[in-house]
């Protein structure tokens, strides 16, 4: 859930910035989204072994740039409408702007992309489960539960396709 609404608030921040300021910090992100999640997770994690809060920021890290990409897209189209233009001229302040013209119009999408972003944030961390990474046994994990009965699937195979099927079903569910 913080790794979503880390990219979620990056991607309205940026997209209410003005175009020379946001610019430099768009090529950031650019040069983020082209690095494989998978590899950003490993360098986190194992940087860091046994810290949740290391694969929290790699999931975050690695789900941000999409979501800011999204959001800014959706944010600039919506200011560039008539009624901000208008609303720009009657004087408004930024802050009412964003609130009452901008927000409102792209809520629906934001909704749409933290659906999206928050089932990609739950398959990376199940990844990272599944490959040890984050915090030890104690603590539930889904990818972890997978893994750790892997070895009895010939016998069973109902261990694992059952985590593997909650994870799809939650998936799912979240996005309805």
């Amino acid at each position: 859930m913080l790794a979503t609404a880390l990219g979620l608030v990056g991607g309205v921040l940026l997209g209410l910035m003005s175009e020379r300021a946001a610019e430099p910090v768009m090529r950031a992100v650019d040069l983020l989204a082209v690095f494989p999640s998978l590899l950003l997770l490993l360098l986190f994690a194992t940087g860091a072994p046994g810290s949740d809060l290391a694969v929290l920021l790699a999931v975050g890290l690695a789900c941000a740039p999409f979501s800011i990409r999204v959001i800014r897209t959706v944010t600039r189209q919506t200011a560039a409408g008539g009624y901000v233009r208008t609303a720009r001229a009657r004087g408004d302040s930024a802050w009412a702007l964003a609130r009452y013209d901008i927000w409102p119009n792209i809520a629906g999408t934001v909704l749409a992309d933290a659906g999206l972003r928050f089932v990609a944030a739950v398959h990376l961390a199940a990844t990272a489960g599944f490959l040890g990474l984050g915090r030890g046994a104690p603590a539930a994990h889904w990818g972890r539960m997978i893994r750790e009965n892997l070895p009895g699937a010939a016998l069973n195979p109902l261990p694992v396709l059952l985590p593997a099927a909650l994870l799809t079903a939650f998936a799912v569910a979240v996005n309805l």
